[in-house]
């Protein structure tokens, strides 16, 4: 069993997996605080549009997530997405209390990390990323052109 948990096989998919995971988990932050839905923003209802930093976080999560989900620019809504939880965690968790089991920034630091292990890993398996960067590769098949008798 060992041996099929380190396979370089595997690695893709289950990062494929995660990458989806994370990326639906995330939107669904943003579609909460955005739209009122699955509970609404802290405490029910939704972010003020244009408010600093909430909203701005809360389109950040609903897109960065949704293209991580997808797995389209996985490298670059990563990194945007993790510099967005690293601002939640250090300007408004971290002043509370030093660690994030007590100031309640253990989503923000996790959504974090996971988010810069996919900007340097990419988008594993099922990614659109992987899907596109396919067919741009694949060298045009150029048909032979077929000879047409002449008619004389």
């Amino acid at each position: 069993m060992p041996g099929r948990l380190n396979s370089a096989t595997a690695q893709p998919y289950v990062l494929g997996l995660f990458r989806m995971v994370v990326g639906l988990l995330f939107a669904c932050h943003g579609a909460a605080s955005l739209f009122g839905v699955l509970g609404g923003a802290a405490g029910g209802g939704t972010i003020d549009a244009g408010t600093w930093p909430g909203w701005y976080a809360a389109v950040i999560q609903l897109i960065g997530g949704g293209l991580v989900l997808l797995g389209l620019g996985t490298r670059a809504a990563a990194v945007i997405s993790s510099g967005s939880m690293a601002y939640a965690y250090f300007k408004v968790h971290q002043p509370g209390a030093l660690w994030p089991m007590e100031n309640g920034g253990e989503a923000s630091a996790m959504f974090c990390w996971a988010f810069l292990l996919l900007a340097f890993t990419g988008s594993g398996a099922f990614g659109l990323d992987r899907l596109l960067a396919r067919r741009t590769s694949e060298p045009e098949q150029s048909t032979p052109e077929r000879e047409t008798p002449v008619a004389a």
